[in-house]
């Protein structure tokens, strides 16, 4: 017989296992709103009748048609994981198969800028004057963003405190459940610098209170994710790298696959083992596993054409052996 579940049973049930990850140090923000959406589907179809735990599960899996479905895999494997969570108390208690909602990984591919491209850009946010958007600014964002991968909304985040140009260091505070040092260039450091002069000039200019936070806007407060992303979608517009409406096109997070796809590829350049050094690029740029920096590996042909190159060199050198 299937497991029978109602909405109250399985709004404990995400209550104990929400507490349960979060004691091993897990935000699960995310996974907390998936099975709020999940608890809820069940009330509102059933109200407190029992429904077999497959049947609803299925249900709300398939509930709006054509979503994406790397969408519809991700808030399922959340669903999931609350099942065999349940089966710690319920040895029978029933568990979906992963043929529900098999996809896995995004079939989406990012924009990769060339360097050209990067430097056009940030030509761009140098010279760009809006009424609260000024041009040093957007320029140190730019550079922050492409010199260190950070996501938008890690660097909007940053503080003072978290930037330290003595040592060359800047530090994301728990970002997806976890900070990270990411050490930078002296060239970085140098931008910075200047950057910081200018910021001081904007605080004394505004009459605000410091906010504190490493970017800010003319007025003097803090930078929001959402004002830097539209000013840079409006850079990338202008420069034609987005059309003029829509979401299609290159994105302010190009940035970060722009900064791990140059660094493999000048890895590669260098003759460097590209999957030996893999763990390090994760960690810098805060993946959660090696996994989710490996689809870099495939993300432009001259890094597919240096890897071809390097096993046909491999190749004929191991033909040459005696």
């Amino acid at each position: 017989m299937n497991t029978k579940v109602t909405a109250d049973i399985l709004a404990h049930d995400a209550t104990q296992f929400l507490a349960f990850k979060r004691a091993m140090g897990m935000g699960y923000g995310r996974a907390e709103f998936v099975l709020n959406s999940f608890v809820r589907f069940v009330r509102d179809q059933y109200g407190e009748r029992p429904v077999a735990l497959d049947q609803a599960v299925t249900q709300w899996a398939t509930r709006i048609e054509g979503r994406k479905a790397i969408t519809v895999g991700n808030e399922f494997g959340v669903v999931r994981q609350l099942c065999l969570f349940r089966r710690r108390s319920d040895p029978h208690g029933f568990v979906p198969d992963h043929a529900v909602a098999p996809v896995k990984e995004s079939v989406f591919v990012p924009y990769i800028f060339s360097r050209e491209e990067v430097l056009v850009l940030l030509d761009a946010a140098t010279r760009h004057e809006g009424r609260n958007m000024w041009g040093a600014m957007l320029r140190a964002l730019t550079l922050v963003l492409y010199c260190t991968g950070m996501r938008l909304g890690e660097a909007t985040k940053l503080h003072l405190a978290d930037v330290d140009l003595r040592r060359a260091v800047l530090t994301v505070q728990r970002s997806k459940g976890r900070s990270r040092i990411l050490a930078i260039r002296e060239d970085l450091v140098l931008e910075l610098r200047h950057y910081l002069r200018q910021r001081e000039e904007v605080l004394a200019a505004s009459g605000a209170d410091d906010p504190l936070t490493l970017f800010i806007r003319r007025d003097g407060s803090a930078l929001t994710v959402r004002a830097a992303s539209e000013a840079l979608r409006g850079l990338l517009r202008d420069l034609g790298l987005k059309p003029p409406r829509g979401r299609s096109g290159a994105r302010p997070y190009e940035f970060r696959h722009a900064f791990a796809v140059h660094r493999l590829t000048a890895w590669a350049v260098e003759g460097v083992d590209v999957h030996a050094k893999l763990p390090w690029l994760s960690a810098y740029l805060g993946h959660q596993s090696v996994l989710g920096t490996q689809v870099y590996l495939k993300a432009t042909p001259e890094l597919l054409q240096l890897a071809s190159q390097r096993f046909e060199q491999h190749s004929r050198s191991k033909r040459r052996l005696p």
